[in-house]
């Protein structure tokens, strides 16, 4: 697979996870991969190591993206690395907490929306300057934006903000020739998500989904690669749920 040649791409939270396997991905298909990580060197280091071993291109960022200035850093480390060109943007970078409506606290909230929608906001806007004609940005929402999965109301919360940026980032930066899309995983087994990894989270996943199986990270992430191709040139605004037919 060569699709991305000569591209480059930037993955947060990149160390592990969707973000790890979507950085092999957009690797496999010929990109120059940024790895982005927070605390997670040596894992990032492991990501960045499988791409070179298979003949791919990576180096690895770091960033606390829960930091008010961690976007803007972030996105001086790109630029001193690509230059003037960023051609793919997967801000996968993330968390969840699974709180009630009556534990949630104002710190949790503001950590959720900090993390997984000013983050995304903010980067993007950072690299502006070196996104342009034919760049593709992919954020990461959730099943949990449009249907009720456990108690996850402000992540949920902070991933429908993740679908109303989708729509205005796309109308807004069109005219560049940026293309902002979102894909919307369902449950998948991650270290995030542990739960899906339990016999009672396999059978609750299974229960709620068309597809009979729990997802891998790479089952988003080839939906991310293309989503960052050419082939999806003419897809841009949109929410893509990659979610094994949950809650149909």
């Amino acid at each position: 697979m060569s699709k991305l040649n000569g591209k480059t791409a930037l993955v947060t939270g990149a160390s592990r996870g969707i973000g790890r396997a979507s950085a092999l991905a957009l690797a496999q298909q010929g990109a120059y991969v940024l790895v982005h990580y927070n605390n997670g060197a040596a894992a990032a280091n492991e990501v960045v190591e499988a791409i070179r071993t298979a003949g791919g291109r990576a180096d690895k960022v770091q960033a606390d993206m829960g930091a008010a200035d961690g976007p803007h850093k972030l996105a001086i480390s790109v630029r001193e690395l690509v230059g003037e060109r960023l051609d793919v943007l997967v801000a996968n970078a993330g968390i969840a907490k699974e709180l009630s409506v009556q534990d949630t606290t104002v710190a949790d909230f503001d950590e959720l929306f900090a993390v997984n929608v000013r983050a995304p906001y903010f980067l993007v806007q950072q690299l502006l300057p070196v996104l342009g004609e034919g760049s593709s940005v992919v954020l990461l929402s959730s099943l949990a934006a449009h249907s009720s999965v456990g108690q996850l109301s402000a992540y949920a919360a902070t991933k429908g903000a993740i679908d109303t940026l989708v729509l205005h980032f796309a109308a807004a930066l069109g005219e560049r020739g940026i293309r902002v899309n979102a894909v919307a995983p369902g449950v998948v087994a991650t270290e995030m998500s542990a739960f899906a990894s339990t016999d009672a989270g396999r059978d609750f996943t299974i229960g709620i989904q068309a597809l009979q199986r729990v997802a891998r990270p790479d089952d988003i992430a080839g939906a991310i690669a293309f989503l960052a191709s050419d082939d999806a040139r003419w897809i841009t605004g949109d929410t893509l749920r990659v979610d094994g037919g949950s809650k149909l």
